[in-house]
């Protein structure tokens, strides 16, 4: 930690030196000036201490972590300097920089890119009890990589006008005769699908899996979307009748709009449980000053900010002693995967692949 003494302290002690040099006469007047000195500079250092710096690296957007850091500031003092952009990017940075890096903290989103980028050796293992106990198991890395902040479910939307709750069931039912030409997907090239995949793989296996995304594809309206607010908006538009989303794109559409004509249903229910993705963070490989960092992640893994994490994106608080915010609570309560999240990155080449052989594109 870096320390230093402002003009407010400087000047009176210097002023209080020179006038007790002007007035020594002896040396015992002298040996108490010094001691006098050096214990009002030591009690200052130790006042006016430096606040930490830090430095993240975002691929969050602006907008939903800066209140996060302000607060941070306000609260520790902690100076956060941040650089934002998307994952990809940031990963190649954080590689072409090495030990030269900055960064003290990588914080981004889905749990396949969190356990890329520890797996191309940026991240470092990280031992806090309190993020043990504030994080579930499942939603951090098993070597204390990378740490989920905030949860969203991929889950099923369906147009309330043409569809009951009680024609869906689950996520391979999807590619049932009964919703051909009506199921609207957005592109497998987006990790969210490719972590959904993945997760399929690992409750049924890769043949099962491949007639499940095979099934889908069959019954697709039309060809995939680029992202999920456009899935939502043919399905608004009549052209199709289901789909798979985030959360939290839904959230934002209904916000805009209150009597929209869409609805969330929560699959799976009765068998492994709805898909729930991270964001999340993990210390840097080569970071300046991990100690800062490790305590703001235990911050922002606290009751304190959790709320302020996951809100401003409508999301749900990964610590599950935080309830979500009322408008997200509105949606309803669902049963969540247990699978760890980090079989997301570990199966995701894998899930490439299969929707590639599939057919989904």
């Amino acid at each position: 930690m870096k320390y230093f003494l402002t003009q407010q302290v400087w000047f009176p002690i210097l002023i209080m030196v020179f006038k007790f040099i002007q007035g020594v006469e002896s040396m015992k007047q002298l040996q108490r000036l010094v001691s006098t000195f050096l214990f009002l500079l030591v009690l200052s250092v130790s006042t006016f201490a430096l606040a930490e710096e830090l430095v993240v690296y975002s691929a969050r957007n602006e907008q939903l972590i800066k209140p996060l850091f302000d607060a941070y500031t306000t609260e520790t003092g902690t100076k956060i300097t941040f650089i934002t952009d998307k994952e990809g990017p940031l990963l190649q940075r954080l590689k072409s920089e090495g030990k030269n890096t900055q960064a003290d903290l990588l914080i981004t989103v889905d749990a396949g890119n969190l356990w890329h980028a520890a797996r191309e050796g940026v991240l470092q293992s990280v031992q806090s009890e309190i993020l043990q106990q504030n994080i579930p198991e499942q939603y951090r890395d098993p070597g204390n990589m990378w740490f989920g902040l905030s949860l969203r479910a991929r889950t099923i939307v369906y147009s309330t006008e043409r569809v009951k709750p009680t024609d869906l069931s689950s996520y391979e039912a999807l590619g049932e005769p009964q919703w051909k030409d009506r199921l609207l997907l957005r592109t497998s090239k987006k990790v969210y699908n490719q972590s959904l995949v993945a997760m399929l793989l690992a409750e049924y296996g890769e043949q099962e899996t491949e007639k499940i995304v095979r099934s889908w594809v069959d019954n697709l309206a039309t060809d995939p979307f680029s992202n999920d607010t456009k899935v939502m908006e043919a399905i608004l538009a009549g052209q199709g009748d289901v789909g798979i989303v985030n959360t939290y794109y839904f959230g934002r559409l209904l916000k805009k709009n209150p009597d929209i004509k869409l609805a969330l249903y929560w699959p799976n229910q009765e068998s492994g449980g709805v898909h729930v993705n991270v964001s999340g963070a993990g210390v840097t490989r080569y970071a300046k000053h991990p100690e800062a960092a490790i305590r703001f992640l235990e911050w922002l893994s606290s009751d304190k900010a959790q709320n302020l994490f996951a809100d401003a994106n409508m999301e749900y608080p990964v610590n599950p002693n935080i309830a979500p915010h009322a408008y997200v609570a509105a949606w309803g309560d669902f049963k969540a995967s247990e699978k760890n999240l980090a079989i997301a990155g570990q199966l995701q080449e894998a899930a490439i692949r299969l929707m590639d052989r599939a057919g989904y594109r």
